[in-house]
């Protein structure tokens, strides 16, 4: 296996440069950390969002890699088809990761089909969620990956309405759930466990599924300086958690393995990592107060595992 990559180590070798994505974008972050572990052979679709609308302007192809555009929905599929007919022309080598690099709309709403069918395959794809918690690309709507109490154009929040009234989805239980090979979370704010994950990943045969936090300054009220330290804030106050599930062909183990890759003794403020962002400026204290009790829940149940 290839030695841990890390900021040493890493390339200088930029593979998604030039984009016209919004200052502070946490989803470029992602994609740009994730080729550089890939390496110039990755195959990448992506669906209609931020990256394809910001890495696909012509005449300009922000991506060295052979990159396409997917239909929303079809992300996995096409990543199915890709991989499949590389391997019946011969034409993958070795160092070829087909992955692809959707947002959370795209990903635990409009593409949970085709990933669940991939999944179920096992076909031998790596598929990466940017999650910035919303549909940044059309106008900031809600998605089922969009956390309570926070302002979208779909959940308004002010006087009478207090933004999102749903929990966030549990999308890495539910891919879990499913016995994929590997499957793992991450934060931008955590740079060198994402990248030791896509390393990871792209070692096991099989379906792969990372699930990255990506702020959006624009959508969510925060400082287009700020990005990286909210993505670590996350984190460290226990709104996010990095784990890794290994399934039973990887791990040998009957149901598979859970691991909690960081388990703070102590959180950090979680309503000071609200209180930053603008898109939770309406919520109450005693809503403040409920978020962290169900932190505090989870947690109860991640350290049970």
């Amino acid at each position: 296996m290839a030695a841990k990559v890390n900021a040493r180590t890493i390339t200088d070798d930029e593979l998604f440069f030039g984009h016209k994505a919004c200052a502070g974008c946490g989803g470029s972050l992602a994609v740009r950390a994730a080729l550089k572990v890939l390496g110039p052979h990755a195959i990448c679709a992506l669906p209609a969002g931020c990256m394809s609308a910001v890495g696909f302007n012509f005449p300009q192809l922000c991506f060295a890699n052979n990159a396409i555009i997917t239909p929303f929905a079809a992300t996995a599929a096409v990543l199915s088809g890709i991989e499949a007919g590389l391997r019946v022309q011969g034409e993958k080598p070795e160092d070829c990761t087909v992955v692809g690099f959707a947002g959370d709309g795209g990903t635990a709403d409009i593409g949970l089909q085709a990933l669940s069918g991939a999944i179920d395959r096992n076909d031998d794809i790596l598929y990466i969620c940017y999650d910035n918690e919303a549909y940044m690309n059309t106008g900031i709507q809600k998605s089922s990956l969009t956390p309570f109490g926070a302002k979208t154009t779909t959940t308004p929040a002010g006087k009478n309405a207090h933004g999102c009234l749903t929990q966030k989805k549990s999308l890495f239980e539910i891919v879990a759930a499913h016995g994929i090979p590997y499957a793992a979370t991450a934060s931008i704010g955590y740079l060198s466990d994402f990248m030791g994950k896509v390393q990871k990943a792209a070692s096991i045969r099989g379906a792969k599924y990372l699930h990255v936090i990506a702020p959006c300054p624009t959508g969510w009220g925060c400082g287009v300086d700020e990005t990286v330290e909210i993505a670590k804030e996350v984190v460290d106050c226990g709104l996010w958690y990095l784990a890794e599930y290994e399934g039973p062909q990887v791990s040998g183990v009957p149901g598979g393995k859970f691991t909690l890759n960081r388990d703070p003794k102590e959180f950090t403020s979680v309503e000071a990592y609200l209180r930053r962002q603008g898109r939770f400026r309406a919520l109450s204290d005693e809503e403040v107060a409920s978020v962290e009790q169900g932190r505090d829940e989870k947690w109860r149940y991640l350290r049970s595992l």
